[in-house]
């Protein structure tokens, strides 16, 4: 069973307070030194930990991101209500913007970058009821 997703950061505080103030999401658990944080994503959770802690965890097959090197190969997915309100809250909070909202068949999506360097997928199905 798939538990978490553990992205590395300079400052878990930080990065969880921008998943706070750009999408809403609430920090669940924290360690005392800050050195790890959950969100509250549901059943899955997005965790954070620092780069310290990494490289003490995985010596020599660690190679640390920089958030403003090229994206690395992965992204995340949250769903969202109104995906043009989401996409302008999570650039006001500081993620850069990768690609506006736009319709793709049944689904309203966009992408943005967040403060770390995670790639993020906003989406929302689009009603059919209306």
């Amino acid at each position: 069973m798939f538990v978490k997703t553990v992205i590395y950061v300079d400052s878990v505080e930080e990065v969880l307070d921008f998943y706070y103030q750009a999408f809403g999401l609430s920090t669940c658990d924290m360690t005392d030194d800050g050195d790890y944080g959950e969100l509250d994503t549901g059943e899955v959770k997005l965790a954070f930990a620092s780069h310290p802690l990494a490289q003490s965890q995985f010596k020599q097959d660690y190679i640390r991101c920089h958030p403003k090197q090229p994206a690395l190969g992965f992204e995340i997915t949250l769903s969202c209500v109104n995906v043009p309100e989401c996409y302008d809250k999570a650039v006001e909070a500081g993620a850069e913007p990768l690609s506006a909202p736009s319709q793709k068949g049944s689904v309203t999506q966009a992408y943005v970058r967040a403060i770390e360097g995670t790639l993020v997928a906003l989406v929302s199905k689009i009603s059919t009821n209306e």
